[in-house]
């Protein structure tokens, strides 16, 4: 307990209280403040992730009517949800002045729509209609995401701030990577499970999902009860003193944003967002396409790759703070961000030298000319199920004089390979497993480089102004690409190949990356620094000393009048400069 204890409530460094800010109670407060944040963040991703390879099953054995139609909407429901109430949100926190009633109201909705997710066996009927309810308030829920990152920017000093944005996204990740993990776990409960009221509720492999989401909740909710979470924030009090303004509010209304920058760094995370999502949505059918894998292989080597992609970006969310003391945050941005996922989807492009394999029997042509008058299948964008119209035959070799015919077979077994559905797939070249594995590679350590820098900059553009509102507009544009990403990328895929899919998302990223290249200047932090070489601290003691004779210095005195704290502030940053 006592090293709990001692995790949470971080102790200042003697450099942390060089600037007069705060003191250590209040410096633990603050990062103590921050910390639940994290866990707040952690918890939203793991909401989501948490369900989505029990989903099915458990909506399948509610009502085995509903099928993989309705399944799409309930997986949608979610970034849906989060996409509409994020600014709305995020207002209501600029409102108040406080995130604690918007954060304590949204973590409530999050335990209560996850008990209504374990409980649909008690509704008589539709009960479909309440799974989607449930996951649609789960998604709302979530938009306390914006107010979340809202706070980390007011609560962190400018020094702080990417280590900070880092530490967050990272928790994120590591939401979606423990949900499934979880889900896996429970699975020994098995489908029944064990009743708890009168054989009409479960504890099953299902509905312990949503118990867990219901217990964190709860903690969570505890989190920010008064006693506990203490809001401090410190960048408008930073951007205060070194500007010499009389009170925060005066200090941001003084500071414009550069709004073609945020904008610039919202259409940035859009197009980021949506290019990452062909990781969630083709990842596995491309598998299957390509290497004519069965859906087993696909999960299992997929499993493996994802958990060692995880761990990459897991790693360069610790790095991309030390990574920006000593490059510029826009310039690792780009080249570490933008850069790689261009060439995280060029890498993609078909570079084969042979086709892909068919998804047809070798000395059968019968069965291809009646795919031909199939319908086409199109990939689904649930993140976790595959639609497909294939079928596999397996020959006995070993037995030359066997009766069974291919035809015979096709509606048990699965074909492997490219289908013929696909009019692509007879003409375009094959994907290598080094092209493949190289891209994911390449993809896995350049989106954790853009979101993170992306949200730091973006808060940075905005100053020490309340970001409730701008951030619920950068996070909604995340849901928006969420929900479009998948329903772009997969009919693209269908109808038109690798070649258009890769090669319209690798022209998508790389306009993006030379605006942000051209706007790069702009997309400093807003400079409310105030900083004095010592020759002019020199003039500045002398001042005090003289009349004001000119309407310069009239002007002078007038903006600035209390000299003395304009000289200690001077002085801290020279001071700040020398220990640098």
């Amino acid at each position: 307990m006592d090293q709990l204890r001692k995790y949470l409530l971080k102790k200042p460094k003697p450099h942390d209280m060089l600037d007069g800010l705060e003191t250590e109670s209040e410096y633990t407060e603050r990062w103590t403040s921050v910390r639940i944040i994290y866990y707040t963040m952690f918890l939203m991703s793991l909401g989501f992730s948490i369900i989505l390879t029990g989903v099915w099953p458990y909506l399948d054995k509610l009502d085995p009517h509903a099928g993989k139609e309705f399944l799409g909407w309930i997986v949608a429901a979610n970034p849906v949800g989060q996409m509409i109430f994020s600014p709305l949100l995020g207002w209501w926190g600029n409102k108040l002045g406080s995130i604690r009633l918007p954060l304590l109201c949204s973590l409530a909705m999050f335990s209560i729509a996850s008990g209504i997710y374990s409980c649909l066996e008690l509704f008589a009927s539709h009960q479909k209609y309440w799974m989607l309810y449930s996951r649609f308030l789960i998604g709302v829920s979530s938009s306390s995401v914006a107010v979340c990152r809202s706070y980390l920017s007011a609560a962190t000093k400018m020094k702080e701030r990417t280590g900070a944005v880092s530490m967050v996204s990272l928790a994120q990740t590591l939401g979606f990577i423990v949900g499934p993990v979880l889900q896996g776990a429970v699975t020994l409960f098995g489908e029944d499970g064990y009743p708890l009221l009168r054989n009409k509720l479960h504890l099953n492999m299902y509905t312990a999902t949503g118990w867990i989401n219901v217990l964190m909740g709860i903690l969570n909710f505890c989190l920010f009860l008064p006693f506990v979470f203490k809001e401090k924030r410190i960048a408008a009090r930073e951007a205060m003193l070194q500007q010499g303004k009389q009170s925060e509010k005066e200090t941001w209304k003084s500071m414009k944003p550069d709004y073609l920058s945020a904008w610039t760094l919202i259409f940035a995370f859009f197009i980021l967002v949506f290019n990452f999502v062909f990781l969630e949505t083709l990842a596995t059918p491309l598998t299957m396409d390509m290497f004519a894998w069965t859906k087993a292989e696909a999960l299992y080597y997929m499993a493996w790759v994802m958990g060692v992609g995880a761990i990459l970006a897991s790693a360069m969310f610790l790095m991309i703070g030390p990574l920006c003391k000593r490059i510029p945050e826009q310039h690792v941005l780009i080249w570490g961000g933008f850069f790689l996922m261009v060439l995280g989807r060029a890498v993609y492009i078909p570079m084969s030298d042979s086709p892909p394999k068919l998804a047809i029997p070798d000395n059968q042509t019968q069965l291809l000319m009646e795919q031909e008058y199939s319908s086409p299948y199109v990939y689904g964008s649930n993140f976790t199920d595959v639609y497909s119209n294939l079928t596999r035959v397996d020959f006995d070799s070993a037995d030359p004089h066997s009766t069974k015919t291919p035809a015979s077979t096709t509606t048990t077994q699965d074909l492997l390979g490219c289908p013929p559905a696909q009019e692509w797939c007879k003409t375009t070249r094959g994907m290598t497993i080094f092209q493949f594995l190289l891209g994911y590679a390449f993809t896995a350590i350049g989106y954790p480089i853009g979101v993170t820098l992306i949200t730091t900059i973006f808060s940075k553009v905005l100053g020490p102004r309340p970001q409730g509102t701008w951030m619920g507009i950068m996070t909604g544009s995340g849901c928006l690409s969420r929900a479009l990403g998948p329903v772009f990328l997969s009919t693209i895929y269908t109808k038109y190949g690798l070649y258009w899919t890769f090669g319209t998302t690798a022209v998508m990223m790389a306009v993006t990356m030379l605006w942000l290249w051209q706007m790069r200047r702009r997309l400093a932090p807003m400079n409310y620094e105030t900083t004095y070489p010592e020759e002019e601290l020199t003039v500045m003691s002398t001042r005090k000393e003289q009349k004001t004779g000119t309407g310069e210095e009239g002007v002078l005195m007038d903006n600035e009048p209390n000299e003395s704290h304009r000289s200690e502030n001077g002085l801290r940053n020279v001071n700040d400069i020398n220990q640098k």
